[in-house]
């Protein structure tokens, strides 16, 4: 049986004074950055979603610092200490409770209240529940769209989702365990029977990855209120081929404002229609109008 590493040195130069968007742990410890470790070790402020989670990654690691609550309800409040920290030339790190901070929280306003007073943000990067779930997949990865948690109540979130169906990438979103099968459900309505993969309590002990169509993941049992952390993706829809109506609607509208060359340009770039072809339309079209 191998012998467990023995816990890292820290870095022992001094940290520059600035603001540290912290990647934490989604679930396994040994998934912290030695970066991260040293960020943390000299900060002078933590700003962290819940400081009782927090407090247990800090304490797992030998640490102890001041612990700042930073979530949506707690900002208003934290940020005026945050803001007077970095104003003294201090260090302020800020963690969620799992992952990038900034991915479905409110550490967006701290950081550009930061950059307009002229402090630096540094990115510390490392665990993502979002890079992970899409990283194991076997979706398409060369275009995504990170939605984040869909609206609570089904008639919002088919509005919702009749928003992203248009949208060829694989899209992502964060669920909760007790929506879990209501969402699938919407989204196989909306979405129609696209591939998709549910990963839930990634990098733990009892990490899943189940994959199939929508449907079929929908009426699956295990996910009728599954408990843990659970991201959803859903591969890009089926693209249908424009038609020559398409096309004429395109070149119709693009030739208002571009010359035929450039209409033709546009509108084989926006459908995947030979250039040669819409250039011969648009001139058609010109002609006649």
């Amino acid at each position: 049986m191998a012998r467990p590493l023995p816990p890292p040195m820290l870095d022992d130069a001094p940290l520059a004074p600035g603001l540290y968007v912290v990647a934490t742990p989604i679930g396994n410890l040994r998934d912290i950055t030695l970066r991260a470790l040293d960020v943390l070790a000299g900060a002078d402020l933590v700003l962290a979603e819940d400081t009782r989670v927090g407090g247990k990654l800090l304490s797992a690691f030998g640490l102890s610092n001041r612990l700042e609550r930073y979530d949506e309800h707690a900002a208003e409040r934290a940020r005026p200490k945050a803001m007077a920290t970095l104003a003294e030339g201090g260090r302020v790190a800020l963690i969620s409770d799992a992952g990038t901070p900034l991915v479905s929280d409110p550490g967006f306003r701290l950081v550009r209240e930061a950059t307009e007073a002229g402090h630096r943000v540094y990115p510390i990067p490392g665990a993502s529940a979002l890079l992970a779930g899409l990283s194991a997949a076997g979706l398409p990865t060369d275009r995504f769209l990170f939605a984040g948690f869909p609206p609570p109540k089904s008639a919002a979130r088919r509005t919702f989702l009749e928003e992203l169906a248009g949208i060829r990438a694989t899209l992502v979103f964060f669920e909760g365990g007790s929506r879990l099968a209501d969402s699938l459900a919407d989204m196989a309505a909306v979405l129609g029977e696209r591939e998709a993969v549910v990963c839930r309590e990634l990098t733990k002990l009892y990490e899943t990855i189940v994959r199939g169509p929508l449907g079929r993941l929908a009426a699956d049992p295990q996910f009728e209120a599954p408990k843990g952390e659970i991201v959803v993706l859903v591969g890009p829809g089926r693209e249908t081929e424009a038609t020559a109506a398409d096309a004429d609607a395109a070149l119709a509208e693009a030739l208002s404002r571009l010359k035929p060359a450039d209409a033709a340009a546009e509108v084989a770039k926006a459908l995947g229609l030979p250039r040669r072809d819409l250039y011969k339309r648009a001139l058609s079209l010109k002609d006649r109008g």
